[in-house]
């Protein structure tokens, strides 16, 4: 075939690519010129215009056409620059077709002009090397803040120290650090971890249902609770079964949770306390002299013996704690506790989960006390009516709908006060009917004091959340200095805002400087608004930036595109954003955070705390009662918050693309090392792959480009210097150097893991544990019921 053939021959091709550029041209142009409209960027109706242009001279064989899309190119390149420098991931939809595109015209450019062969050739080289770099680069983390100082050796307890620590409580310790004196797992043989015993608790979690439970240790005993109100005690050293209870506890369907199960032992209550007659005589029992306690969906606190799991007959009524009594009316699953519940001494700190977004008239926030020993009420809190203090009067209830705590308080020993983290207000998106007392405490901490009840001081983090911006995280109790200098008690609480407040533990006040800062009033008839809101300006702000249109990403530039049209179209305002029934609203930080119930853990001796956050925006907008009242419109706590009692529903869901990629460009999920001391970021790493994401068309990614995906569960922290972090869309549980930020090891898990893992020491083995509960990641379709151990190998 002589060269006038193969010309011919590549004629159809070139046809062929001449109009596929101009149909991305066309849909580019059309894109452009809406956002244009809209006074968006005018880069995609011009791109639009040159690739028309462009395609129709290739398909006519003029050499024209080649210059023009170089032209296109090379202003391609000036733009991306102009708009986000050298960012990787925000390069790859605005470069990468140009790209693939220009690696194609190349390779044709001879059949269009053969003096131009040998450029052609070096352009298609050129194009596939820098395509290759770029691919090469979607393996390695982007988005980086480099540690800016070295760590201290952190002191460790000698070894049978280390058999006799437990991780008794949800952050292992009452001060909420999830940090653990162990040094056997360390950086020089964390290679070397490998999975030492599985169990499955045969509780896959369904509709509505997470697997999200922090294992608690007691000497050589592990126990876990499921989704579905299953408790099991492990060996230890085995995983193996010792007993199993079923709490027999309804399906919700909705929102079935257990992040753990509380452990109280009075025994060793009864040693320090003798006048606790209570705590005497429960010591003295047959049984339960160490108990388990479980919350479930249909709002009872149930003891079990620790040691058989049985209920015991002591506590309550056989056993159980009705969490309903004075609550009044409570509807199927308006009303349970989904944390652990807390154990101070021998009292018992109980909130719970309100249906968010339900009705106006919903069960109260009420935080109580009880007794551990035998469930009797020793004090409630009432958020909007301070005079209960026990019980309600006869005929009346606990005030209805108030602020409540889904989540884990801390608590200081010495003041004998526990720190709150409270919640806001159902139904989250409209306040018009709140009273002044629960919007006082809404998105609040609290300080309370565990024997009357009595609230200390508070500070709220947001006001009038309109936004469900809960105070979602455990507070972390640690020594810090203040803002001349001093280091004193603080209390460091995460909130979805990714703004971290730093406070004087005693009074509440500020130690980091928060200022006050105007928020928009355009708020709908019939509500109100704080006219300003707190930022925590002295502490570093984690994964609240604003957004611009700059900001949208994609998988293409087609996607690209879309977003930023939807963005130009939605209202945004910051993070205050209102809604509005004329216009769909944006809201960044979405309420899944920033920050969420996973917490944090803390290396008090270096001073430095870690948290895993999310980056997800979610859309709004208000709905007309009769569409919110419709019994078939999608509800659920994602999609529709039907309001009842107000004048509307509240329609939302993540901002995402056809594609069913998120709008903004990555990362979407980080792992943070703050600098308490400096107040200043130590690192930051994206956490997380797409590996293990299902894609639109069903299938996985495979690939692990290190995007940072969204994260759910928290870290721990060891004296060894390791963080060990699961909660990613992708299924492993990773060792990070606490100093560095760098990933050390990463175990592969049988589904993907939305917990916080935690460790402990064998008493009997002496053998060190990690330990993750893996049920699913978040929004994938692989369910599981595993709860894995690891640990080195066996000596």
């Amino acid at each position: 075939m002589n060269g006038s053939t193969k010309r011919k021959a590549g004629g159809w091709f070139v046809s062929l690519y001449a109009i596929v550029l101009v149909l991305v041209g066309l849909a580019l142009l059309a894109g452009g010129v809406v956002l244009a409209g809209l006074g968006g960027s005018w880069y995609y109706l011009i791109a639009g215009a040159l690739l028309v242009v462009s395609g129709v001279w290739i398909y006519r064989r003029n050499f024209a056409g080649v210059w023009l899309f170089a032209l296109g190119f090379l202003g391609t390149l000036a733009w991306a620059y102009w708009e986000v420098g050298a960012q990787f991931w925000p390069l790859v939809p605005r470069l990468s077709p140009w790209i693939v595109l220009g690696l194609v015209l190349a390779l044709i450019v001879p059949t269009l002009r053969r003096s131009a062969r040998a450029e052609g050739w070096l352009a298609a080289v050129v194009l596939a090397a820098v395509g290759a770099v770029g691919f090469a680069q979607m393996f390695s983390e982007h988005g980086t803040i480099e540690a800016t100082r070295p760590l201290a050796a952190v002191p460790v307890a000698d070894a049978q120290a280390q058999r006799n620590e437990n991780w008794q409580y949800y952050g292992r310790t009452l001060d909420g650090h999830r940090f653990a004196p162990f040094d056997q797992i360390d950086k020089q043989n964390i290679d070397k971890l490998q999975i030492a015993w599985t169990f499955r608790t045969g509780d896959i979690p369904g509709k509505g249902a997470e697997e999200q439970t922090t294992p608690t240790q007691i000497g050589d005993s592990v126990y876990v609770c499921t989704p579905y109100g299953k408790v099991f005690s492990l060996d230890a050293d085995t995983g193996k079964q010792r007993w199993r209870f079923d709490s027999k506890e309804p399906d919700s369907k909705v929102w079935n949770r257990c992040r753990g199960v509380a452990y109280y032992d009075a025994k060793a209550y009864a040693q320090t306390h003798p006048d606790e007659e209570k705590t005497q005589a429960a010591a003295s029992a047959g049984t339960c002299a160490q108990r388990l306690f479980l919350g479930t969906t249909d709002a009872r606190l149930i003891a079990l013996d620790s040691a058989t799991g049985q209920p015991c007959p002591g506590f309550g009524d056989n056993g159980t704690v009705d969490l309903k009594v004075g609550m009044g009316l409570v509807q199927p699953f308006y009303y349970m506790t989904t944390s652990e519940n807390t154990v101070i001494g021998n009292r018992i700190l109980v909130g719970g989960w309100v249906q968010d977004g339900a009705s106006v008239d919903e069960p109260s926030g009420v935080i109580r006390a009880f007794s551990a020993d035998t469930g009797e009420l020793l004090w409630a809190w009432d958020p909007d009516n301070p005079n209960i203090t026990l019980l309600p009067p006869p005929g009346e209830t606990y005030s209805r709908t108030t602020p409540n705590m889904w989540s884990t308080p801390a608590y200081d020993e010495k003041l004998d006060w526990a720190f709150l983290p409270m919640g806001g207000q159902t139904p989250d998106f409209f306040g018009g009917f709140r009273r002044p007392g629960s919007d006082e405490f809404g998105s609040s901490v609290v300080a309370i004091d565990m024997k009357t009840g009595k609230v200390q001081w508070h500070f709220q983090t947001t006001h009038h959340d309109l936004w469900d911006y809960d105070v979602p995280s455990q507070p972390a109790l640690v020594d810090m200095p203040d803002q001349t200098g001093k280091t004193v008690p603080a209390v460091v609480q995460l909130t979805k805002r990714g703004q971290i407040f730093a406070l004087d533990r005693t009074t509440g006040k500020p130690i980091a400087e928060v200022v006050e800062k105007p928020a928009p009033t355009n708020v709908v008839k019939g509500d109100r608004v704080s006219p300003t809101q707190p930022y925590s300006v002295g502490m570093p702000q984690v994964g609240n930036e604003p957004l611009t249109e700059k900001d949208m990403w994609g998988a293409t530039f087609f996607d690209q595109l879309y977003c930023r049209i939807e963005f130009k179209r939605m209202r945004f305002d910051g993070e205050f954003t209102l809604a509005s029934e004329d216009k769909i609203n944006l809201q960044y930080p979405g309420n899944y955070g920033g920050f969420n119930w996973g917490s944090a853990a803390v290396d008090a001796q270096n001073d430095i705390l870690y948290a895993g956050s999310m980056r997800m925006p979610l859309w709004g907008q208000y709905v007309s009662r009769a569409f919110a009242d419709d019994p078939n419109a999608p509800g659920g706590h994602d999609g529709l918050h039907v309001m009842a009692g107000t004048p509307f529903g509240y329609k939302k869901g993540m901002f995402m693309s056809p594609l069913g990629v998120p709008c903004h460009a990555p990362p979407y999920g980080q792992l943070t090392a703050v600098d308490l001391k400096n107040k200043k970021i130590l690192w930051q790493k994206p956490m997380g792959t797409v590996a293990d994401t299902v894609l639109p068309f069903g299938f996985k990614a495979k690939l692990p480009f290190a995007i940072g995906m969204p994260v759910m569960g928290g870290p721990v922290a060891t004296a060894s210097g390791l963080v060990f972090f699961a909660g990613t869309y992708d299924y492993y549980l990773r060792a990070i150097d606490s100093a560095t930020g760098k990933e050390l090891w990463k175990g592969r898990l049988p589904v993907g893991a939305q917990a916080t893992p935690m460790t402990y020491v064998s008493p009997q083995s002496g053998r060190q544990y990690v330990v993750i509960a893996a049920g699913g990641a978040r929004q994938s379709p692989d369910r599981g019921d595993y709860i894995v151990a690891f640990a080195l190998p066996d000596r």
